[in-house]
């Protein structure tokens, strides 16, 4: 059986507190959780658009109701109704999905079409979100959507 000495013991204490200072200092992505969203929103503009709306966060067992709101400017014109449903991943708490939610976006709808994206906020939550458009819209914009819980 061999024997410890100082210099062994002072490298496994180094080690063990090195593995406890990486499990306190994980990103907090490693620990965060994912929940499913759908949102609604009705959107319009000439050159500077709005959208305004509503939807659910279902996360955990328990559901959260959204408030939702954003501007655009560039190339729009028209309206639509617009519903999505997906995931949002990378959140700890319900409180994670508030935020802004920024995109560059082009497209058009004439009466209904298909929509998919993926947005990030501050927070690092993620939305990957699919659903259907109807509507006149056509549009070139950079475009933010804020996202809170009422």
């Amino acid at each position: 059986m061999k024997k410890l000495n100082l210099a062994s013991v002072r490298t496994l204490a180094a080690l063990a507190a090195a593995l406890i200072a990486t499990q306190f200092a994980l990103p907090s992505a490693a620990r965060a959780d994912s929940g499913t969203v759908r949102i609604n929103f009705i959107k319009a503009g000439f050159v500077i658009g709005g959208a305004i709306g509503s939807g659910t966060l279902n996360f955990r067992g328990r559901s959260y109701p959204l408030s939702i709101g954003g501007l655009s400017y560039g190339f729009t014109f028209g309206g639509s109704q617009t519903f999505l449903r997906g995931t949002v991943s990378n959140i700890q708490r319900p409180q994670d999905i508030e935020g802004v939610y920024g995109a560059a976006g082009a497209g058009g709808t004439i009466i209904r079409g298909p929509q998919a994206i993926v947005l990030t906020n501050q927070n690092g939550a993620v939305l990957n979100l699919a659903g259907n458009q109807t509507g006149l819209m056509v549009n070139l914009d950079l475009s933010g959507l804020g996202l809170s819980l009422k």
